[in-house]
This record gives structure tokens, sequence and C-alpha cells, in this order.
């Protein structure tokens, strides 16, 4: 394929990396800044629920767990119908750093699909992440 399989975005965090770690894997956290409701069964092989008001719902398959470091999951490709089986994987990793924590973001998977529903889909969570960390931030800083 001639374009990229992934999305990639690092952030610099002024908080610990457990502060980080319980915004990325609690219901409290998801439900906060990454939906407005949230559940999950925090194990590898758990699902995650993520709800908004307006009715969108998004569900998440955790892959890798290794607390507090990574935590990988995967979910329906945007864009695709309801039913389409193709998901990408996402990876949160977490790296202590002198200020607090480095936090990188990695989805990929995106390779497997055709052009014209990789351009919906690639260009959607590459706006969709950079608003969900700035919600991140956010939350951080407020907590």
């Amino acid at each position: 394929m001639g374009f990229p399989d992934r999305i990639e975005r690092t952030l610099e965090l002024g908080h610990p990396p457990a502060k980080v770690w319980t915004a990325l894997t609690t219901a409290d956290g998801l439900g906060t800044w990454f939906g407005q409701n949230a559940t999950i069964d925090l194990q590898t092989g758990g699902n995650a629920v993520l709800t908004w008001e307006n009715g969108d719902k998004v569900e998440l398959r955790i892959e890798r767990l290794e607390e507090p470091a990574v935590f990988g999951y995967t979910w329906h490709i945007y864009g695709l119908p309801e039913d389409d089986p193709r998901r990408t994987y996402v990876e949160f990793t977490l790296e202590p750093t002198a200020a607090g924590t480095r936090l990188t973001v990695v989805e990929s998977g995106f390779a497997q699909l055709p052009e014209d529903e990789y351009a919906k889909a690639f260009g959607g969570n590459t706006e969709g992440w950079e608003l969900e960390l700035g919600e991140l931030v956010e939350y951080l800083n407020a907590a």
C-alpha cells in the first residue's frame, strides 16, 4: 500500500504514570475524557464500552495490559459498517520522565483497507486522536 498504516502521537505530561494509567484504564477516567460514560473489564480479553449522550457507542477489546506501562486494545474501524470484523489496534505506552510521563499512542492496522475506506478511517482517527488527547490533557490537569 502506498499510505501510512499507523497514527502515532507522543505527549509529555506533567503527571506521574500512575495518574495517567488511571485516566486510561478506569471507567471514571475513560468516561470523562474519552466518552461521557464508560464501563471496563480491566483484564486481557476484557471489554470496555464508551458511550456518548448522542447515542454513539464504541466497544474496545483489551489485548495487552502491562500495568503501569502498556495498555492496548482493538476496536471497530471508523467509517465501516458495524458488522465489519476488521479492527485497528491502539496501544498506549507510558514512560516515567523527570517531569512526569511520556505517553505514546499508536493506532495501527489501516493498511488492510482499500483506498476509499482508508481515507475516511485514517483521516477521521487522525483528527479524533488530536481532539481526544487534548481532552485527556484537560482531564489530567483538572484532576
